[in-house]
């Protein structure tokens, strides 16, 4: 039997060691001063630094010293092609009412207006935002363009889900869809399908089937869709009681709530993954319960359209992670902050009215973050915690700022005082795309220069537009 003492060391990619290790697996596993060797784009190997040395010959050698690893946050929800409109309605907001629901009088005409070049830039920025926060993996809400989301989620070494934004009915909004993005219902499932096709070949970046809601979807075109995601083993990515007009909608045309509604079509299973889910009859959460699809709790704007059951939903079960909505929505894409807000209202809404200080603590909203994204997104065997044999997916974050001291638990650091900007290295699929807050991959000073001549045409064009 060899001796493992004299054994040959171990090529690997990269090997990080000195940091203090957050696997944020079953048995909520910490190594201190531990190590990390990826090969192949996976984890092969955890365990003390001390362990490490003289086992590999890292290709590359990360020095972890005065970081924590913790596994990649997963954004469940956002609008790519959204990204050049932050901030721009919070300014008009404030020189005049805006016209509501947002989303058909701002959202949908922006989206509209913008060419692949112009996705494929709010691609870059949107994503390297992301790297630089935190997030390793997003699932896109469906958009314009969503081949040019691809090119630039793989440009900067994201991994996601690209889709399309599909609408292929306009009576239950009262206004006009952009013609760019308006669809009959062959064409709805055919663009879809070709999407996922297209991107079959990528492992990084994959595509889902998209319905926008079912306000702008006919029953046609969401049981052909579910069909599909049958056929092609992926997901649908679709807004769900994101609304009081959806819910009035659905009873209106159908004498059913929006869950009831999808449930009767047969189209409500672990294929379809619902965004916001926010305004849940307890019979609703039931039916996802019984039929297993995903959701995703976007906190920092779910709040302000009712009382979201997030907890609720957790407890019982239900595959749940979070995600930002998008730049336009709100603002950050930053998935720590999303964490804590969620932590603050889920406390208010399941906690403080009974006098329970404890409904949820920072560590079970990280872990949604993490494991609940990964389940959601149907990554759980791959995503979610630092695992020998899980995809590399990895944050290196800051512990040497005063905010953070003193360190006494690395779990609590990072689900409680930790926030995007203390991400200091990332790790995507193994391979180092952001090290001590420089890309490795994308040019940024490039992209900031593309976004400072392209923003303010944009920007004129959308007043026009929406004025």
């Amino acid at each position: 039997m060899t001796d493992p003492a004299n054994a040959a060391p171990e090529p690997v990619d990269i090997l990080v060691t000195g940091c203090d290790v957050v696997t944020l697996d079953d048995a909520g596993t910490i190594i201190r001063n531990g190590a990390i060797a990826i090969k192949g784009g996976r984890i092969v190997w955890m365990g003390k630094a001390d362990d490490a040395t003289g086992r590999f010959t890292p290709e590359t050698r990360v020095d972890g010293s005065d970081r924590i690893a913790m596994p990649g946050l997963i954004d469940g929800h956002m609008h790519t092609a959204q990204q050049l409109l932050r901030g721009k309605i919070f300014e008009m907001q404030r020189k005049r009412a805006l016209k509501i629901p947002i989303w058909k009088n701002y959202y949908l005409p922006f989206e509209g207006m913008l060419t692949p070049e112009d996705v494929e830039l709010s691609g870059l920025v949107a994503y390297t935002n992301m790297i630089s926060v935190g997030t390793t993996c997003f699932a896109e809400a469906g958009g314009p363009h969503p081949d040019a989301m691809g090119e630039a989620a793989l440009e900067v070494g994201i991994r996601g889900f690209i889709a399309l934004s599909t609408v292929d009915q306009t009576s239950g909004i009262g206004a006009t869809v952009p013609s760019s993005m308006m669809m009959n219902t062959q064409q709805a499932y055919d663009r879809n399908v070709e999407l996922v096709n297209r991107w079959a070949g990528q492992d990084r970046v994959k595509a889902w089937l998209g319905l926008r809601q079912i306000i702008v979807c006919s029953p046609e075109l969401i049981k052909s869709m579910s069909a599909a995601a049958h056929e092609l083993d992926v997901k649908i990515h679709t807004h769900l009681c994101e609304g009081a007009y959806e819910i009035d909608y659905a009873l209106e045309h159908f004498g059913k709530r929006p869950t009831e509604y999808l449930a009767d079509l047969g189209v409500l299973d672990h294929h379809l993954h619902c965004a916001h889910s926010v305004l849940l009859s307890p019979d609703e959460v039931d039916l996802y319960v019984k039929h297993r699809p995903s959701a995703c709790h976007c906190g920092f704007n779910n709040y302000s359209i009712g009382a979201p059951r997030l907890l609720e939903m957790w407890r019982k079960g239900i595959d749940i992670g979070l995600g930002t909505d998008g730049a336009a929505a709100w603002g950050p894409l930053d998935i720590f902050q999303v964490a804590h807000v969620t932590r603050i209202g889920q406390q208010a809404l399941a906690g403080t009215p009974w006098h329970m200080r404890t409904a949820i603590s920072s560590e079970e909203l990280l872990a949604i973050a993490t494991r609940g994204g990964a389940r959601a997104l149907g990554l759980a065997d791959e995503l979610g915690s630092l695992e020998t044999g899980k995809r590399a997916d990895i944050l290196l974050v800051d512990t040497t700022q005063m905010d953070q001291q003193p360190i006494l638990d690395p779990l609590f650091a990072v689900s409680s005082t930790v926030v995007g900007r203390d991400v200091r290295s990332v790790i995507v699929d193994g391979k180092l795309v952001m090290k001590e807050r420089e890309f490795l991959t994308v040019d940024i000073d490039a992209i900031k220069a593309r976004l400072a001549a392209r923003g303010p045409e944009l920007m004129a064009r959308f007043e026009a537009l929406v004025a």
